[in-house]
């Protein structure tokens, strides 16, 4: 298994993995709090924001790459500010394309996470907070064991785009071996090539194991919750 890929297509592997799980982690939180907004609050703006969160969805990733280069980029005015006050560069490292992953995924895991929030029974937290228990109480005993499932599934979600990912990626940050090349850079480099066919078969079957691989984590994950929620 070790020798059936070159180490160049190893090293696109795991930097689609790293920038994958990196995308995910960093939406989760923020995901969890916007589903919680767009669900439960009731504010002036509330459908400006719904539609700059779905925006990715709808938008060609080149476009989001792009908009991600002007910000973003070395002269943008926050990849400018990042750099000169922290030290962070996101145009042409991988982080960028952790970050263009993580905007392109994040539609899908708010999504998740919004629908198994409106399935929660709200006379379940009504009945917790009328014996005195505080907000903040009731969402980590009641509600977010409730809602697990949906953000599990919203993770899978964000974790699948993000292996899947091409056009935002190679737009803000290009397409360096060893650095941004991702699994779909890979493949896409594989095919621009004579004689690239058998590389670009390769790294498409192990990204289709790696996707089926998340989902049966997943459900594995999900049934547990339930069963747990059940008892």
């Amino acid at each position: 298994m070790i020798d059936w890929l070159s180490p160049e297509e190893w090293t696109a592997v795991g930097l689609s993995l790293k920038v994958a799980l990196t995308a995910m982690a960093a939406s989760v939180l923020p995901g969890i709090a916007v589903a919680l907004i767009l669900e439960r609050g009731r504010f002036w703006g509330r459908q400006v924001l719904d539609v700059l969160v779905h925006l990715p969805l709808v938008l060609p990733p080149v476009v989001v790459g792009y908009f991600l280069l002007l910000g973003f980029g070395r002269r943008g005015p926050i990849g400018a500010l990042l750099d000169e006050q922290f030290g962070i560069v996101f145009s042409f490292r991988w982080t960028g394309a952790a970050l263009a992953c993580a905007i392109m995924g994040f539609p899908l895991l708010v999504r998740a996470i919004r629908l198994s929030i409106e399935a929660v029974d709200r006379k379940l937290e009504d009945a917790a907070g009328t014996l005195g228990a505080h907000p903040v109480f009731v969402f980590f005993a009641v509600t977010l064991p409730l809602i697990l499932p949906g953000i599990l599934a919203g993770m899978v979600l964000s974790f699948a785009k993000a292996m899947g990912e091409f056009g935002a990626t190679i737009t803000f940050v290009s397409n360096i071996p060893g650095e941004t090349q991702t699994l779909p850079s890979a493949i896409y480099t594989f095919t621009q090539v004579p004689g690239g066919e058998a590389g670009a078969l390769r790294l498409t079957l192990v990204s289709i194991a790696v996707s089926v691989a998340a989902l049966l984590a997943s459900e594995w994950m999900a049934r547990r919750v339930r069963r747990r929620l059940a008892a």
